[in-house]
């Protein structure tokens, strides 16, 4: 059957079809993946058995060195959240960093306080465990590497928290991820900052 003259000639419905095609394929191929352009991933759901857990990749424009010294900086802690929180206690003892801290959350009225126990890891990084308080669970873990490419560091992050509340998991993680989302925007640019010095 002879094609009519619109079909031979073409029509440009047909170009905006590929163009959108090879738009979807660039985005699901991933090109963004690649080591140069390095993005951060965070992950955030509500566990089956109760608690919350987070993962997340995140990169740092600072040595693993500076970046440490963020992290087990434990008086200035506060300073690296937007939620409200103080540190009420401070004990370190043979590597070990006891920090008592009370926080005030939107979801939970009052203060509710968090005592865990901390300690730097031979490769870098921090781990944190509960050891009192109002929750149930606190697990944390920092893992830092450096990136080839300069002064930068891959982090890799674990948080598992469970709540002394009637507040739904789902919620918490809804929370959670803006929190940590602010969290690491905030170490970045104190990590920056240091690293300029």
């Amino acid at each position: 059957m002879p094609l009519s003259d619109k079909q031979q000639k073409g029509s440009p419905a047909p170009l905006w079809l590929v163009a959108f095609v090879v738009f979807l394929s660039v985005m699901w191929c991933g090109v963004g993946d690649s080591p140069a352009a390095e993005t951060d991933r965070l992950e955030v759901a509500a566990e089956s058995g109760g608690g919350v857990r987070a993962t997340a990749q995140v990169f740092f424009p600072a040595r693993p060195a500076v970046v440490q010294a963020l992290l087990a900086d434990y008086p200035h802690w506060p300073d690296l959240f937007e939620v409200r929180l103080r540190v009420a206690e401070l004990h370190i003892r043979e590597g070990v960093a006891t920090v008592d801290l009370r926080i005030e959350h939107p979801l939970m009225p009052g203060e509710h306080r968090l005592i865990t126990e901390s300690r730097t890891l031979t490769n870098g990084g921090l781990v944190t465990d509960l050891k009192g308080g109002d929750f149930k669970r606190y697990h944390r873990v920092w893992t830092l590497n450096p990136v080839e490419e300069g002064n930068r560091t891959r982090a890799d992050f674990e948080l598992v928290v469970e709540i002394e509340s009637m507040v739904p998991d789902w919620l918490v993680a809804i929370a959670m991820r803006q929190e940590l989302e602010a969290h690491f925007r905030i170490v970045k640019q104190k990590a920056q900052e240091q690293s300029k010095r």
